[in-house]
């Protein structure tokens, strides 16, 4: 399979904005100044036939009078002038193009899609879109999307890279990242998938180093044989989250008048994904709450899980959820940890799981209950339940969670439950790379789905 190079689009040495507008309600307008906002450190031309400055940036009648070699054409102009603009980008060779505007296949304009693509093959430029945000890279410092910073917040330098149909959604999505705590990698929203489709951006982030997970909002495959292909050999090596739109008949018609994507019968793509490995995600929360997981955890041994609780209620409702996981177990205490722990937990403490430190246990309680169990081989993962309304726990114990996240061997998350102190706590533990999780599904899920993950990494390859 030939493979796409992506590389140009998202960490190009110089751009061109085409469409560029001194209207700050214009497309044109908002791109160009989120890439002077942002510090994009490349070389940045506008083309505006009507400008001669925009922002402050000089303005060119067209790409061809860019004496200049670009990477990159950000084309946000009407459709109908869409596929001359493209042809003057291949002209003037520049390597490839992001096309925002709409109006094409998803209004039923096909053949002036068609155009588009003909002319992407024609010079063999990779061309994303049309109907999309386009790319985004926070390392780069590369940024297409028409939204501006005020209202969407961009997140921070990370492992994620998140692939997307909907623009929509992508929006959403990133802006649940950034308060979510965990970095991104690479935003790609890709529309109609006229010529760049997600076969060329998963063989893309196959290799990319800077990517250790991948998520994506699918409304409808392409090319089914080729996307088997990539996902027989990505998913050995990352993994790689999907939630896929169109399961019923109205969200399959949706996805066309969205998108034009041919969504097709869900149980067909789910049985591809489970076969090959995907993370399935039912809905947003999921993709966000799996993607901090496998991230940031190394991969388990085995699915026995310790509980370290403050609260016996919650950790009660805990091991519910482990039970009816289906796939993880709660682990048993050795005898050896017993004896420790005898040593150092208040008589109270009942030595069994879920581990209930009871209500004051400060830094030090939780310290001492994680420096035993860590190095209890009965135990493959931990769920820490901190419950911040409890006196001893403040930011000395968030602390002490942190410390042990970054020598821990084994996969550990939090469950903390609550409001604004709570919140704050949170974040200063997911910015550590702890994930966090605010309730027992959530969390157990995100584990099983670790743990579901890990046994497809060790088992053959399976064959189409």
């Amino acid at each position: 399979m030939k493979k796409m190079d992506l590389k140009p689009m998202l960490k190009p040495a110089s751009v061109a904005i085409i469409g560029a507008s001194r209207d700050p309600d214009k497309v044109g307008h908002v791109i160009l100044q989120n890439y002077l906002n942002g510090g994009y450190p490349g070389r940045i031309y506008a083309v505006n036939k009507s400008a001669t400055e925009i922002l402050g940036v000089k303005s060119y009648v067209s790409v061809l009078d860019i004496k200049d070699t670009l990477d990159l054409a950000v084309i946000c102009v009407p459709a109908a002038f869409v596929p001359d603009v493209l042809d003057e980008c291949g002209r003037a060779k520049v390597k490839t193009a992001v096309v925002v505007s709409g109006g094409f296949a998803e209004i039923g304009a096909q053949e002036l899609q068609d155009r588009l693509v003909a002319i992407a093959n024609k010079y063999n430029m990779p061309t994303l879109g049309p109907n999309c945000l386009g790319v985004m890279d926070p390392r780069s410092r590369v940024d297409t999307l028409f939204l501006p910073t005020y209202k969407l917040s961009r997140p921070s330098v990370g492992g994620v890279s998140f692939v997307c149909q909907s623009g929509a959604v992508g929006s959403t999505v990133l802006d649940l990242i950034s308060g979510e705590g965990f970095g991104l990698s690479k935003f790609i929203s890709y529309g109609n998938a006229a010529h760049v489709d997600e076969v060329d951006i998963l063989n893309y982030l196959m290799d990319d180093p800077e990517t250790k997970v991948i998520i994506m909002y699918i409304e409808g495959i392409k090319r089914g044989k080729e996307f088997i292909e990539v996902a027989k050999k990505i998913t050995k090596t990352k993994p790689v989250i999907v939630l896929k739109a169109g399961r019923t008949s109205a969200g399959q018609a949706a996805a066309h008048s969205h998108t034009a994507a041919l969504a097709g019968n869900y149980e067909s793509h789910e049985a591809v994904f489970r076969q090959f490995g995907f993370t399935i995600a039912d809905d947003l929360s999921d993709l966000l709450n799996y993607a901090k997981t496998l991230e940031s955890e190394p991969m388990p041994k085995g699915g026995r899980v310790a509980i370290i609780t403050n609260g016996g209620g919650t950790g009660v409702l805990t091991a519910d959820a482990i039970g009816l996981s289906g796939l993880l177990q709660l682990a048993d205490l050795s005898e050896k940890s017993k004896t420790d722990l005898k040593k150092v937990m208040p008589p109270l403490v009942n030595l069994r799981m879920p581990l209930d430190i009871v209500g004051d246990a400060d830094e030090k309680r939780y310290g001492d209950a994680l420096d035993i169990l860590s190095k209890d081989d009965g135990i493959d993962m931990f769920i820490v339940i901190m419950l911040f309304q409890t006196p001893g726990a403040d930011s000395r114990s968030a602390a002490k969670l942190i410390s042990f996240k970054e020598r821990m061997d084994k996969p550990m998350i939090v469950l903390s439950i609550g409001s604004e102190y709570t919140r704050m706590h949170r974040i200063m533990m997911e910015s550590a790379g702890l994930p966090v999780y605010d309730s027992p599904s959530a969390a157990v899920r995100s584990l099983t789905e670790l743990f579901k993950y890990s046994n497809y990494r060790n088992r053959p390859t399976p064959k189409t």
